[in-house]
């Protein structure tokens, strides 16, 4: 059976998807998330395998691994920070205001 137009709802997302599900970590999860993100993609644009990236981030490959497969549960911010760091990325943080841009 095919949905009518008329029952479906568009709902826009927040922007993080941790906090539209509801989850009280979602500032963190979402940080710890684009940072490993731009972990992969440093590994990947410099065609290193999970050996030899963890050899440059001077951890575990199996460290590596978790990375890759967004197991972030293990992982501080601050472990990020020095992964990313190692192998070459220097991450930067930037305050905003949380209400910028809400309609009053």
């Amino acid at each position: 059976m095919k949905a009518k137009d008329d029952d479906m709802e568009l709902i826009r997302g927040s922007g993080n998807v941790f906090a539209d599900f509801g989850d009280a970590d979602a500032e963190t999860k979402q940080l710890k998330a684009q940072m490993a993100a731009d972990i992969i993609n440093t590994l990947d644009a410099r065609g290193l395998s999970v050996r030899a990236g963890a050899k440059v981030a001077q951890v575990d490959p199996s460290d590596v691994q978790r990375i890759r497969n967004a197991d972030l549960s293990r992982f501080t911010i601050d472990r990020l920070v020095r992964i990313a760091y190692r192998l070459g990325r220097k991450p930067e943080m930037r305050m905003t205001d949380v209400h910028a841009g809400a309609v009053p």
